[in-house]
This record gives structure tokens, C-alpha cells and sequence, in this order.
């Protein structure tokens, strides 16, 4: 007998469930409007998620159907006037919210439509499950950053996203726009990184604006994004800097035109130098180069200035007073460029983050995600680091 009830109990939870996406009178997910003239409308607007549902997913789309008639209009806000977009079919019958929605949150539907003339209304309020894991975000460059035209979009995570399923969400959510539209794509550099590069490089004086739309975004199993994300930036000019390793010269250019001739040292026999196109991830006036960082501690540790970074693992372009004897004929260095000072203190102020520096001559290649390092491969390379396996040519930015 407690069988049989428990039985009927479970049907009844289904039967309900299965309700609650169908439309219904006024305040159950579906309405009917009233009209002068002809007497009231028969049409029906049913809303999904149905009124009073919790715990629904964020990443389940809020849905409009009209069975006759058009819609005219659909708002999906929350207590705050936070508003979901969406848009309407062509044909005036359903609407669809574009992204997804807000974790641990309550939304109001308002629907409005007409009949023959006659208006038809219906409203339905639901609330958001709370995530056991929340997803957060941070984004580089910074917010109103001028960079150079080989800076990658970094999106870092706080918690590890797997699995092809999840990756594509992440992707999905991700708008970039640009002033002079350009092909690009996204790629996972590891668990909790994806960074976007165009093809070749940002043209020169864009702007970009890149939006996340990670809250409700599912990550994983209980992982759910909590808030969007904007950053705009803009591209400053194209610095190209040559640095060959067999000649000693660095080659500075701007627009393509040279600007300044450089001699150079780079790393000695068993501390080479690394070949490859990098880009300036960061600048530091002044710093103390101590080689227990690189896992040979009382080796050197020596004060230098106007230190431009090229890789994660401490290769730089700085000044060297020490070693101008050897500059432009000899490689002595632990590994970075060496630079006159006044050399070094020019290339330190001329260089934007973002900029591109390409080292040639060594037998040491530089390895791919040693910093933010979109150059090392191909396009077809990187390409293969999207879960969606697509390019992404920006939007326009109005």
C-alpha cells in the first residue's frame, strides 16, 4: 500500500512538472487579453519557465509561444531591472532570451500580443537555482589599455573548466567587437585560461570590446558563471622589433619604419636565448634578476632597469652596462637581450605591452604558454584550440 502512494505520488510530481511549461490562466505561465468590439480574445501566450517554478537552471532559455495572434512584446527582468535579451521569430509567434540567465535570482516574464486587434497579455515569475560552485572571471588587457597588436584576450577562470561541452558554452557566451573587424578565435590555454588572437595581428588603431556573458553559464557539474564581464581596449601602433641573435641588432620599427638600430647580447653557449615571435608582457623600471627563479640559486643576483618581458620564465630586453663591450659582437647573457642603457631606457618608454618582438638565431625555440604567447604556432595550430573548432570574425563596434 505505502508502494502504491508513493507510486501515485511520483506520477503526480511528474504531471505537474510536465504542467508547468504549458500555458494557463492569468499568473500560470500563460494569460488571455481582453478587446473593445468583438469581446475578448482567445488567444494564448505560454512562458517557460511557468510561474512560481524554482530552482531552474540558468543555462534553460526563457521561451514565448503565441498560439495565434503576435507578439509585441517580452521583458524578462529582475528585482534590480536587469533585463535578459532576446528577440522574436519573424514571424511574431515565440521569442527566445539570447544568453543565459542569472544564478540564485528571481525574473518576472511580461508578454504582450495582439489578436485581431485585441490585446493579449500573460506574466510568469520564476527564480534560479543557487550553484554549489560559482564561476568567476578576470580579463586582460586592463580596462582602457592602449596595446600592441600582437596582445591576446586573456579570459582567466577560478575554477577549471573540462570537457569539450562545457569549453563551448564558455565560448559561446563570449561577444568580441571591433572597430575594424577582423578574423580571430579562442583557445584553451589550459583548464582556466582561453585567450583570443586574431589571425595576423589587431590593425593598428582599433578599437575592441569584449563582452562574457558567463553568468549562468554551466561549467562543469554544479559550476555555474555569476557574473557578465566588459573590457574595452584599444591598439595602438604596430612596433615590430627584430632581434638576431647572429648579427647582435635589434631592429626597432613603427608602421613598418625603422626607427631605431640597436646593439644587442643575447644568452651565452648553454643559456641561449629564445627564437620565436613574442610579445612585451609587461614593463619594470628596475628589478633584482636572481637566478634561484630559474633553479640556480646563487648564480647571479643583479639589480638591472628598464626591463621589458618577453616570457614567463624571466627572459627580458634591459639594460646592461656591464656587458657593452660585447654588445653588437658577442652573446654573454643568462638568456635576456642586453642593451646600452640609453638604448634600453628609449625601448622601455617606445614599447607598448601588447608589442611584438621577434628573436632569431638560436637553436633554443620558445615554448608555447611560457607567458602569453599566442605567436609560437600556426593559426591552424591555435585554431585547434577552440571547442567550437571555428574562427570568429569580430562584430562591428558602433
Amino acid at each position: 500500500m505505502v508502494k502504491g502512494r508513493a507510486f501515485a505520488a511520483a506520477m503526480l510530481a511528474v504531471a505537474v512538472a510536465a504542467a508547468g511549461c504549458s500555458s494557463g490562466g492569468d499568473g500560470d505561465g500563460g494569460g488571455k487579453g481582453g478587446g473593445g468590439g468583438g469581446g475578448k480574445s482567445d488567444a494564448k501566450l505560454a512562458i517557460t519557465p511557468a510561474t512560481g517554478t524554482k530552482q531552474v537552471a540558468p543555462d534553460q532559455p526563457v521561451t514565448v509561444k503565441a498560439d495565434k495572434g503576435k507578439l509585441t512584446e517580452v521583458t524578462v527582468a529582475d528585482a534590480k531591472g536587469h533585463k535578459a535579451e532576446g528577440a522574436l521569430a519573424a514571424d511574431g509567434l515565440s521569442w527566445k532570451s539570447r544568453w543565459t540567465l542569472r544564478p540564485a535570482t528571481t525574473y518576472t516574464v511580461t508578454a504582450k500580443g495582439t489578436d485581431d486587434g485585441k490585446p493579449v497579455t500573460a506574466t510568469s515569475t520564476f527564480t534560479t537555482l543557487t550553484p554549489r560552485k560559482k564561476l568567476e572571471s578576470g580579463m586582460a588587457p586592463l580596462e582602457g589599455e592602449k596595446v600592441g597588436v600582437g596582445m591576446p584576450v586573456q579570459l582567466l577562470l577560478t575554477q577549471p573548466v573540462t570537457g569539450k561541452e562545457a569549453r563551448a558554452a564558455v565560448e559561446r557566451s563570449l561577444v568580441v567587437r571591433m572597430s575594424k573587424p577582423v578574423e580571430g578565435a579562442w583557445h584553451w590555454i589550459s583548464d582556466k585560461e582561453v585567450d583570443f588572437r586574431p589571425r595576423v595581428y589587431w590593425p593598428a588603431g582599433s578599437k575592441v570590446q569584449v563582452v562574457a556573458h558567463l553568468a549562468g553559464v554551466k561549467a562543469g557539474n554544479g559550476t555555474y558563471g555569476v557574473k557578465d564581464r566588459t573590457l574595452n581596449f584599444t591598439v595602438g601602433a604596430k612596433h615590430y622589433t627584430k632581434i638576431n641573435a647572429k648579427t647582435h641588432k635589434a631592429t626597432v620599427t613603427d608602421g613598418g619604419e625603422t626607427v631605431r638600430t640597436m646593439k644587442v647580447s643575447l644568452g651565452k653557449p648553454g643559456d641561449d636565448s629564445y627564437t620565436g615571435v613574442m610579445i612585451a608582457q609587461e614593463k619594470l623600471s628596475h628589478m633584482v634578476m636572481d637566478s634561484s627563479t630559474t633553479g640556480n640559486p646563487g648564480e647571479y643576483r643583479t639589480p638591472t632597469d628598464w626591463n621589458v618581458r618577453m616570457t614567463y620564465s624571466g627572459t627580458f630586453v634591459h639594460s646592461a652596462p656591464w656587458s657593452t663591450g660585447s654588445q653588437g659582437s658577442a652573446n654573454v647573457s643568462h638568456g635576456c637581450v642586453n642593451a646600452a642603457p640609453s638604448d634600453a631606457k628609449w625601448f622601455y618608454n617606445f614599447t607598448q605591452r601588447g608589442d611584438v618582438i621577434e628573436v632569431t638565431g638560436t637553436t633554443r625555440k620558445l615554448r608555447f604558454g611560457n607567458g602569453p604567447t599566442p605567436w609560437a604556432i600556426s593559426w591552424d595550430e591555435w585554431l585547434k584550440g577552440s571547442a567550437l573548432g571555428a574562427p570568429v570574425t569580430g562584430q562591428p563596434l558602433t
